[in-house]
């Protein structure tokens, strides 16, 4: 949610990037919120005015009793009666011309970071910077779903029949490996100064309309029925949601913090799910990052929290790539995003395995999250990156690992999280 200081003083500003963003159904937004708060600020004067003015007659109408003045302080009483009157007519309608604001608000989004590439939507994305060599071997690389069934380590069968389409088990040593990922990841990032936090897994309405749109709730969310509880589609919800309403230190920024947790999607739409694979599911594994900072370093942390991720990849033998996320590709909250695209071998081609996102002020407003500083109070900055999610990751790790007898390599920086195994080997 932007700072309504832009509408009301630089609306054609709001109105370009809602351009930029080739969302023009929401341009009218912009006027309308323009009028309504003028009312709203208008009604507000007229009550305070009333209250003083009324608070006064108040103290009068005491001295003009005791003065003997009847007629007077009746006129007071007459006054007062109709101030009253107005006055709650005002606390009636104000409140609802508030949330009528703030509804629009909602809606409209955040101003985007001059350096964002305008554009409709992924197709496109731009292409920043590749880390690694892309490798197609000699040999077919099977389709995931085949390799990691002929070590014995998948069953989406038995998943069908317990929990439906989107589910799967994983099996020995390709569980243990999924396993190793994430815990490899972790210990990366508490290596790199971020506090380790395993987060609620259910987070209320307010947090969730706090840290995102409602079309992207709609989208994502998995709603406990008959509880105001929805399941997260990534810790980042609850870990931002965990400082609501809190008044932070600022001599407390930045607060890096990492966390685990399982997420929860219903992955509708056009896309769809996989039938076969683990590319597409409604429940996966994640390692997270977020920073909760000064408005003037978020750019720098932006910088430094994406790259993590590839030196993760790097680490694990996967060549990756950055790509710059459009206008029209980010989310309404979002000043600036990235995606981290690991190559597959068996497809020749990169495919998205994170994301990393500064969100300005927007999330601290949505859930009124301040700092105290020296010049007074300010909304932090939010950011928010994937440091490995599973099992895209995993995916990932077994094509760029994978060899002709049908086996995968388990890279170095794993084996000490897999009892030294060097080699996941096929069924026999």
């Amino acid at each position: 949610m932007i700072d309504i200081k832009l509408i009301r003083e630089n609306s054609d500003l709001v109105k370009e990037n809602i351009k930029k963003k080739f969302q023009d159904d929401k341009l009218p937004l912009v006027d309308e919120v323009f009028k309504l708060d003028e009312e709203a600020r208008n009604m507000q004067a007229e009550g305070d005015n009333l209250k003083a003015e009324k608070n006064k007659l108040s103290k009068e109408i005491g001295i003009l009793m005791k003065d003997g003045n009847k007629a007077g302080a009746d006129e007071a009483k007459e006054k007062i009666a109709s101030m009253s009157e107005r006055i709650a007519e005002i606390d009636e309608k104000l409140p609802k011309l508030q949330e009528e604001i703030k509804n629009r608000m909602m809606v409209i989004p955040n101003i985007i970071d001059s350096s964002v590439p305008i554009g409709k939507d992924d197709s496109e994305n731009v292409e920043v910077e590749k880390f690694g060599e892309p490798v197609v071997p000699s040999y077919e690389i099977p389709y995931h779903a085949d390799i990691i069934t002929r070590v014995g380590g998948l069953d989406k069968e038995s998943a069908g029949r317990t929990s439906g389409e989107g589910f799967y088990y994983l099996i020995g040593n390709i569980a243990r490996l999924h396993e190793a990922m994430i815990a490899y990841a972790r210990d990366y990032m508490i290596d790199h100064g971020f506090t380790y936090a395993i987060p609620p897994f259910m987070i209320r309405s307010d947090v969730v309309n706090g840290v995102m749109s409602f079309a992207e709730m709609e989208a994502m969310m998995y709603k406990i029925e008959g509880e105001d509880l929805y399941l997260i589609g990534t810790s980042e919800h609850s870990m931002i949601g965990k400082f609501k309403g809190q008044m932070l230190k600022e001599n407390e920024l930045p607060i890096n913090m990492t966390s685990y947790s399982p997420c929860f999607r219903k992955e509708g739409g056009a896309h769809g799910l996989e039938e076969r694979g683990i590319y597409r599911v409604h429940q996966f594994e994640k390692q997270e990052m977020i920073v909760i900072c000064k408005p003037d370093e978020s750019m720098s942390w932006y910088n430094k929290m994406w790259k993590l991720t590839v030196d993760i990849f790097r680490n694990w033998d996967i060549p990756v790539r950055q790509l710059e996320c459009c206008s029209g590709d980010l989310a309404d909250l979002k000043v600036k995003s990235c995606d981290i695209e690991a190559w597959s071998p068996r497809q020749q081609k990169y495919f998205e395995v994170g994301s990393c996102s500064t969100l300005g002020d927007a999330q601290s407003r949505r859930l009124g999250i301040r700092v105290k500083g020296e010049d007074g109070t300010y909304y932090p900055h939010t950011l928010n990156n994937t440091v490995v999610a599973t099992p895209r990751g995993l995916i990932a790790l077994i094509e760029n690992n994978y060899n002709e007898d049908g086996s995968i390599n388990i890279p170095k920086a794993l084996r000490p999280y897999m009892g030294g195994l060097e080699k996941i080997e096929p069924l026999k």
